[in-house]
């Protein structure tokens, strides 16, 4: 097999994805798949899809054009870029959004394109990424109530992505009241509450926890099941779903205290050094083009990872029995490390389907 490479374990995705869509239908809540974590990879995208979600959203158009030929309803994360509305209108069929002038932008294109354009409007519920300030949102969703051709379908809110902040029982209430005065005062039905993402799957194992969305955004815990931000494996999913492989290319005993004057490193770092004496160190056919190292947990225990390059992945293999060059080494991947690997042109994927672990 072709090195550096990913496998992915189609079976676990899809059973991963069952667990959570039968979780959320329970509480009454539809799954949308994520696809960005594995650039819209056609292969995951269908055992998404046979896992039971509603469809597949991304936050890229790029993404979301070849996930058009799977015939299934598709969704815009990104808050759209002036440049690609028409892209927007002709392809998808629900967007997120946050900036009045895009809308309007949007109406305008599917006016000329005879279509109404579906959008969910995002809050700002303190995680300071994408959204409209909750004081804000009124007379907002007033002016977009009156383009003729955009149909406000919903409110959401994206937590745990930029500052960490998580969703609880305050910030889940500050938006359906939101909801509850739009629906009252603007005679806006909206049928969806998009209130969230993998970060918000724990809150649906405890039983007093009432919900107040009916839809929810889900990407990593599918993909790696874990949960989200704490890492742990969420308690329904499998963890075995995708698996690095990189190539031994040199192995050799080497000093680990360094000679000559140190200056940054290729990515304008100062590394620390520690003199560990003599050690058994190897260099993986892998590097920062294609992954970050700092999400590579290696399934060995006893080896370590002291650093990357561009091109090179250093390993200390001291502790490691019966190695040889050629040899290859595996690891689990974080969702950061997981997106950079399948965007790669230069890891190779490969596909099985199996029940095992």
């Amino acid at each position: 097999m072709l090195n550096p490479r990913i496998e992915i374990n189609l079976a676990k995705i899809e059973s991963n994805t069952k667990e959570i869509v039968e979780l959320a239908n329970n509480r009454g809540i539809d799954i949308w798949a994520v696809t960005k974590g594995v650039a819209a990879d056609l292969k995951v995208a269908k055992a998404m899809l046979l896992g039971g979600v509603i469809g597949l959203a991304d936050s890229r158009m790029r993404n979301l054009i070849k996930l058009k030929e799977l015939k299934c309803p598709l969704m815009l994360l990104r808050i759209p870029m002036l440049s690609e509305v028409d892209k927007v209108v002709e392809i998808v069929d629900i967007s997120l959004n946050s900036e009045l002038e895009v809308v309007k932008r949007l109406n305008q294109v599917a006016k000329d394109k005879d279509k109404v354009h579906k959008i969910i409007l995002m809050v700002d519920l303190g995680d300071r990424r994408e959204g409209i300030l909750p004081e804000d949102l009124f007379e907002i969703a007033k002016e977009i109530k009156d383009l003729s051709n955009i149909e406000i379908i919903g409110l959401g809110t994206n937590l745990a992505c930029f500052r960490g902040i998580l969703p609880n029982e305050d910030n889940m209430t500050q938006l359906m009241d939101l909801v509850n005065n739009i629906r009252e005062e603007l005679e806006i039905e909206l049928p969806i509450i998009s209130a969230g993402n993998s970060s918000s799957l724990p809150l649906l194992l405890d039983l007093k926890h009432t919900s107040v969305t009916n839809q929810l955004r889900v990407g990593e815990t599918i993909l790696l099941g874990r949960e989200v931000p704490s890492g742990e494996k969420f308690e329904l999913t499998s963890l075995a779903t995708f698996k690095l492989i990189a190539e031994l290319i040199e192995l050799k005993d080497k000093p680990t205290a360094s000679k000559g004057e140190q200056g940054n490193d290729a990515f304008g770092q100062k590394q620390k050094i520690v003199d560990k004496g003599i050690r058994k160190r190897g260099i993986l056919g892998i590097g920062r083009q294609d992954i970050i190292p700092e999400g590579l947990f290696p399934v060995s225990k006893k080896m370590t990872i002291e650093g990357a390059s561009s091109d090179h992945l250093i390993v200390d293999l001291t502790d490691v029995e019966d190695i040889k060059l050629g040899d290859e080494i595996e690891f689990r991947l974080s969702y950061g490390a997981l997106l950079g690997a399948m965007t790669s042109p230069y890891v190779n994927k490969e596909y099985y389907y199996t029940e095992e672990e």
